[in-house]
This record gives C-alpha cells, sequence and structure tokens, in this order.
C-alpha cells in the first residue's frame, strides 16, 4: 500500500533519530552530547475515504491535513 495522498501527494520522508547524552545546561548539567543517529521514516496521516468524484463514489487516500482543509467531502 502506498502511503501518499491522492491530493496534495504528500508521501513518506527519511530522517534522524538522534539519541543524545547528559543533562541540559539550562537544567544544571555540563551539556548534552550527540551519541549515534539512525535512520527512521516519517509517516503521513493517511486516511482512506470514500467520496464523490465526478458523481461517482471512489476509495480515495487522503491525508488528514487536506480532510480538515475541506479539499475532499466525505461521503457517509
Amino acid at each position: 500500500m502506498a502511503r501518499r495522498c491522492d491530493i496534495c501527494g504528500k508521501g513518506t520522508m527519511a530522517g534522524n533519530v538522534v539519541t543524545r547524552k547528559g543533562q541540559p545546561k539550562k537544567k544544571g548539567g555540563v551539556g548534552q552530547h550527540i551519541g549515534v543517529t539512525t535512520k527512521r521514516v516519517f509517516r503521513p496521516n493517511i486516511i482512506t475515504v470514500r467520496t464523490l468524484v465526478n458523481g461517482t463514489p471512489t476509495t480515495m487516500k487522503v491525508c488528514a491535513r487536506c480532510l480538515r482543509a475541506g479539499k475532499i467531502e466525505k461521503l457517509v
């Protein structure tokens, strides 16, 4: 299943998990040190929605931002 919005095209993005050791200076420590960075995936909030497209009911995968913005009308 492709995690991509049919309206805006938003999909998965790659990033890093940054592990930190130590207490931050503003909390009374000597500062934080960065340990190992590992890859991770940011996944969008994709919702499967039944909607009307040109008068025919179809199923679309839409992100939550497009659904809240009213770019698509949900069929109940």
